[in-house]
């Protein structure tokens, strides 16, 4: 049985100025991303279009990051507590404490690559098999923040893993987002790399992202406990999170077969 470290979720105070764990988990997810487009140019510039460039990547950088935020937030208000938050419309803004939603955050990620790849002129799918080999890495510290905050954590357990959280009551419960972290995260960034070494058929990168990324999430929350307003949406198992992936595991496999080699 392990223990939550119970971290403070404030980082650094800096005159009076709190930066939250969760702010540094974004931060360290946009330089992580920034830093894996560069060294794919550099490393592997057979596979990537003659137009891209640091610079771009910067750019880019900027658009999916205003993506990921702004539609994060919003799918969070929309799809998880809409009630809650047409009534209090100040508390829209406010993310140090979380309420993020990944599905809400994908598709202002894909609004960013589609308005970014009309300024450069460049085919939408092309740059999104660019985004998708190095997207989980910043998965992987969204998971990460959501461990320091002790947020979505799993059902009771009697694995060895099992962690007791403070705010989980006394028994343990599964790390949930740990496997997410593992999952979303490392393991579909290994797969993504490797099937990214060689040319591949426009889509098929993309395609292989979003079923990745629905199957690791589908299987996990079986054994995360769902969002507390909403429970199981369905036949008392099924969650808002899986609704949300299957759509994207449907269009994932459409991409995939749908490629011309």
């Amino acid at each position: 049985m392990l223990v939550h470290p119970n971290f403070d979720p404030v980082a650094i105070s800096v005159f009076g100025l709190n930066i939250h764990w969760y702010g540094l988990m974004y931060v360290a997810a946009f330089v992580s991303v920034y830093i894996l487009w560069v060294y794919r140019i550099k490393a592997y510039p057979e596979l990537s279009d003659s137009k891209w460039s640091p610079e771009l990547v910067s750019d880019l950088i900027f658009y999916g990051a205003l993506g990921a935020v702004i539609g994060g937030r919003l799918g969070y208000v929309l799809f998880y507590k809409p009630g809650y938050y047409l009534n209090n419309l100040t508390e829209i803004v406010f993310i140090q404490q979380g309420g993020m939603s990944f599905h809400g955050g994908l598709l202002g990620v894909i609004l960013g690559i589609y308005l970014f790849s009309r300024k450069i002129d460049l085919s939408f799918m092309r740059v999104a098999d660019f985004v998708a080999p190095v997207a989980p890495i910043g998965l992987f510290f969204g998971r990460m923040g959501n461990f320091i905050n002790q947020e979505l954590w799993g059902k009771t357990t009697d694995v060895p893993w099992g962690m007791i959280f403070s705010n989980g009551g006394p028994l343990p419960r599964h790390p949930s987002m740990l496997y997410e972290a593992l999952l979303e995260g490392l393991v579909l960034m290994a797969v993504l790399w490797w099937f990214a070494r060689k040319p591949r058929a426009v889509g098929v990168l993309s395609g292989l992202f979003l079923i990745g990324y629905s199957l690791a999430r589908i299987v996990v929350e079986f054994v995360r406990v769902p969002d507390e307003h909403l429970n199981y949406v369905l036949f008392d198992w099924v969650t808002m999170g899986q609704i949300l992936s299957l759509p994207m595991l449907l269009l994932g496999l459409f991409l995939v077969v749908r490629a011309k080699p």
